[in-house]
């Protein structure tokens, strides 16, 4: 790492010790710019400006359950850089939820949402409240808390959340609901929302569908396709339902799913009957990914172990992995299994799925490796689109989406690809994602005198 930059991390480090998911972040981003700030030495004033969130607003949240009992939980807003646009990034709600991983998903999206293109900075936000197992009156109540202290940060023009984690369309609606009737507007404040209210066709598909055809594109580069392809999903939420969708939609063959309590394992594939009884499953009946091999027939099944080392779904043979779960997922050891399984290529659907070990082993073994901030653009990429239709109030037909997500996703490969070779990192996705995300923030903010 050069000097100066090293200087940079070092104080991000001293600054904030106790975040680690941020310093690791940081760290990704900061290890590829050597050559940029070599370039562009002016560059290094931007570094340190972009390290430093332009504001974090935190919150409480107090709710009522349906007992009666009062729950106050916290709630977090990272609005990081907004030299390009509006603050972009969605909500998060789920236990671990805290400041670190916050700020290290709003950096990453800062330099997701300059590749994709559009004008829009980025930022993130959510709670540590747990959706799961509770009742509808319950989340309800919790959104509109929630919300109340959040209107006053956002709006069309300044902050657009979104989804994310434990934050779908009942979530959106109920936040959207609470918005319109304290700002006493209909804007374009969330994106995600129902069809019926200002939604975008394919957002729900987005995230899966823009990581399968920044895979396709990547593999292109070895003659390679998705056709005949094994293919390893992890998850079995949003993404991973739509990414399985796109595989098969390309001739590929997915084979695994998982949730936090295990992984199936179904050698014929996941076909497009059994995937619609998953989205069933997932979507509607709020089950267990478990339930697929008591209703299927040679199915294995794996249950989740607490140690390291032991996620046994990526010591599957395949040849694409798309880790669609949670950050680091995946660690150096399971990535090995991977590589000794013949894997060709891994395109990362989460955020962060693959620690820096991980990422190491990829590359070192001439894996092609995609990184969130490239390959899982889509959702953003969608929402961006969503935020256009609302502010001409017209809505667009789903096959126009669906044509201008895959531009978007194959010009996010064509600039990653091209900037790594420019740069001397020929191959290397997660430098070129780095680095082109990293010039357009970098150009406007010196534009604007780093503000």
């Amino acid at each position: 790492m050069d000097t100066s930059i090293k200087n940079v991390y070092d104080s991000v480090i001293a600054r904030d010790p106790d975040q680690p998911e941020f310093h690791q972040a940081v760290e990704e981003v900061l290890d590829s710019l050597g050559p940029v700030i070599e370039a562009n030495p002016e560059y290094i004033d931007v570094v340190k400006s972009m390290v430093e969130p332009e504001r974090v607003i935190q919150f409480r949240i107090p709710w009522y359950d349906d007992e009666g009992n009062l729950n106050v939980n916290r709630g977090i807003r990272v609005q990081f850089n907004s030299s390009i646009g509006p603050y972009k990034g969605g909500l998060r709600f789920h236990p671990s939820v805290n400041l670190s991983i916050l700020k290290f998903l709003g950096f990453e999206q800062v330099f997701k949402n300059s590749l994709t293109g559009l004008p829009m900075g980025g930022g993130k936000g959510g709670s540590d409240f747990d959706p799961k197992g509770k009742s509808d009156s319950e989340v309800r109540r919790f959104c509109q808390s929630f919300m109340s202290e959040l209107w006053r940060h956002i709006g069309a023009d300044l902050d657009v959340p979104a989804g994310d984690i434990g934050v779908g369309g009942r979530e959106i609606g109920y936040l959207f609901g609470m918005y319109r009737k304290l700002a006493n507007e209909f804007t374009g404040v969330l994106t995600g929302k129902g069809l019926s209210y200002g939604g975008s066709l394919i957002r729900p598909e987005a995230t899966g569908y823009g990581l399968v055809y920044f895979a396709r594109e990547m593999l292109s580069t070895k003659g390679k396709s998705f056709e005949g392809a094994s293919v390893a999903i992890s998850g079995s939420g949003n993404v991973a339902q739509y990414a399985c969708e796109k595989v098969l939609d390309l001739g590929g063959k997915p084979v695994t799913m998982s949730d936090s309590s295990g992984f199936i394992y179904d050698s014929s594939g996941i076909d497009r009957e059994k995937l619609s009884w998953i989205m069933d499953l997932k979507n509607n009946r709020r089950g267990r990914i478990k339930e697929y091999a008591d209703k299927f027939e040679n199915i294995e099944y794996t249950e989740s172990k607490p140690e390291p080392n032991s996620n046994e779904l990526w010591a599957t043979n395949v040849d694409v992995a798309l880790p669609c779960a949670t950050q680091n997922e995946i660690n150096g050891s399971e990535a090995q299994l991977l590589v000794d399984g013949g894997v060709i290529a891994v395109a990362e659907g989460a955020n962060m799925p693959c620690t820096p070990e991980a990422v190491e082993c990829f590359l070192e073994n001439g894996v092609l490796f995609a990184p969130g901030k490239a390959s899982n653009a889509g959702g953003v990429a969608t929402s961006g689109l969503e935020m256009s239709q609302n502010s001409i109030r017209m809505n667009w037909s789903r096959e126009e989406v669906d044509s201008k997500l895959e531009e978007i996703m194959i010009n996010i490969h064509k600039n990653t690809f091209e900037t790594a070779e420019k740069y001397g990192f020929s191959g290397n996705y997660v430098a070129g994602a780095n680095i082109a995300g990293f010039l357009k923030v970098a150009e406007s903010s010196l534009s604007q005198g780093i503000l």
